[in-house]
């Protein structure tokens, strides 16, 4: 019991560390350049339950509808500007994170070099996701393990899931997963900054964020 409170300590540390590696690099990008980041979230017809209320002395209930079907939600969000990327996709696997990296371009196809923030997830790792980004002239930049924080889609996924997906079932996977990137992409600029982290004074890029001057 005694050794538990101190093996947070050097996880931590070393993350920090790692932290500072990333803005260094990340003090490379040119004006041409793009900073986005990107995350997945997986998205089940059974709701998670947040919260409820029942009358004291009675069990709570929750109607679903026995059927569990996923769906997963890709997504990116510039930190600069709040503009945001989602695609839906039957799966996680490498091709789907890939469709995610193809959508990107798409949409900054004038951007000299996009640089990604983002985990070290098996579909972002796999070897046909790095060649296509390098095709695609993408920066990949991994994030420290067990730091979501770090991550400002990730962010906005789990604030998206506390008002979206919990609580209650939706009438079919089909319906949630609309609901879900309409959530993300309905909100302003502003509002998408505010709910992924970006605007808060603690922001872990803020310095670096106010130094670059990309493209819109």
């Amino acid at each position: 019991m005694e050794a538990s409170a101190l093996c947070l300590s050097p996880a931590r540390s070393a993350g920090g560390a790692e932290k500072g590696a990333i803005i260094r690099r990340l003090q490379r990008m040119e004006p041409g350049d793009v900073l986005l980041c990107i995350d997945a979230t997986r998205l089940r017809l059974f709701p998670p339950l947040r919260s409820t209320w029942a009358r004291k002395g009675e069990q709570a209930r929750v109607p679903v509808t026995g059927r569990n079907a996923k769906r997963v939600l890709f997504g990116a969000i510039n930190v600069r500007t709040g503009h945001r990327i989602v695609v839906q996709r039957p799966g996680e696997g490498a091709p789907d994170a890939q469709m995610l990296l193809k959508a990107i371009r798409r949409c900054y196809r004038h951007a000299t070099t996009i640089w990604l923030l983002l985990d070290e997830a098996s579909a972002h790792t796999a070897a046909g996701t790095q060649q296509l980004a390098a095709q695609l002239s993408m920066q990949l930049v991994w994030l420290p393990k067990q730091w979501p924080e770090l991550n400002a889609m990730d962010q906005l996924w789990r604030e998206l899931k506390r008002l979206i997906a919990a609580n209650r079932q939706a009438a079919s996977i089909d319906e949630l997963t609309e609901q879900a990137a309409q959530g993300v992409l309905g909100l302003s600029k502003q509002e998408a900054l505010r709910k992924a982290g970006v605007l808060s004074p603690n922001f872990w890029l803020r310095n670096l964020l106010q130094d670059f001057c990309g493209p819109t």
